[in-house]
């Protein structure tokens, strides 16, 4: 029972993975600019934010923040 996927289904499964990343990759940065200080230097943070894939952003909310 060898199943495949079908293209259609592929791009359904990958579609929302994509918006999702970049929805969050565009709000980290926004948030990044905004902040007066993070942890660590902003460029470091900027370069994980968009290499870091869906990772990097998520990473950002965490421990990039500083709580004031």
């Amino acid at each position: 029972m060898k199943e495949t996927l079908e293209l259609s289904q592929l791009i359904g499964l990958i579609v929302p993975l994509i918006l999702l990343q970049l929805v969050l990759m565009i709000i980290a940065l926004v948030l990044c600019a905004k902040t007066e200080e993070t942890r660590g230097p902003k460029m470091m943070w900027v370069l994980i934010i968009i290499f870091g894939q869906l990772i990097g952003p998520i990473a950002f909310f965490l421990f990039g923040r500083r709580n004031s």
